[in-house]
């Protein structure tokens, strides 16, 4: 049986994990987190992004003269940032995806079609940049951009849940703890390097600011109703 890694990443807690950190944890009031636990939290963050994408594709079929298309920009730039250049280029592409093909097993038959799908992502995010850069949406291009964030969120959904569920698990079963452990310390190596600081922490604030402007930040919101009967 493998060990478990130390996790890497800190974000706020108030109990240590073990004694061995039991100082350092009380001192900073943080613990640490592993590597896939980090994948996930920034599916988190492009996930939210999706949901700005959804909400808005019915505003553009109502009201194009409406819909804030400077927030629709900045989302599509940090989808491109911190999803696209970062997460699927840095991490996935270059480490996860050649470790979980390499190997086997049923999680490498997804390999090749989630690279395809981050593809047609870079398409489609080149797309939304090229038809909102004015700061509005023309009428031509409401109906044509409202499809083109509906087939996105739904391939982006499936992708993720596959990815979560299924391609780093197999990641994270290929490694040994150790071997773990160090991919865990060169991913906040390459985010550092990127960024220059923590880039999660700043892509959930952007999208926080976003989500504000289009009076989306209230989750409450979005509570369903009660069936009938």
């Amino acid at each position: 049986m493998k060990d478990f890694a130390i996790p890497r990443r800190r974000v706020l807690t108030g109990v240590a994990a073990a004694p061995a950190l039991a100082l350092s944890a009380c001192a900073s009031g943080e613990k640490d987190v592993g590597a896939v636990e980090d994948l996930m939290r920034e599916h988190g963050v492009l996930r939210r992004a999706f949901l700005i994408y959804q909400e808005c594709a019915p505003r553009l079929r109502r009201d194009t003269a409406r819909v804030d298309a400077r927030a629709i920009h900045d989302t599509a730039q940090l989808f491109r940032r911190f999803g696209e250049d970062y997460h699927e280029r840095k991490l996935e592409e270059a480490h996860i995806f050649p470790a979980v093909k390499k190997a086997g097993g049923p999680a490498a038959a997804y390999v090749d079609v989630l690279k395809r799908q981050h593809d047609r992502g870079r398409a489609i995010t080149d797309y939304v940049l090229a038809v909102t850069k004015s700061g509005s949406v023309s009428a031509a291009d409401a109906e044509p951009l409202a499809r083109a964030f509906e087939a996105f969120q739904i391939m982006y959904a499936n992708h993720t849940a596959r990815e979560d569920t299924v391609v780093f698990q197999a990641w994270r079963n290929a490694l040994s703890a150790r071997e773990l452990d160090e991919m865990g310390d060169k991913f906040e190596d390459i985010e550092k390097q990127t960024f220059g600081h923590d880039g999660f922490e700043d892509a959930v604030a952007r999208i926080g600011r976003i989500e504000q402007s289009l009076g989306l930040a209230d989750i409450a919101q979005f509570t369903a109703p009660l069936p009938p009967g």
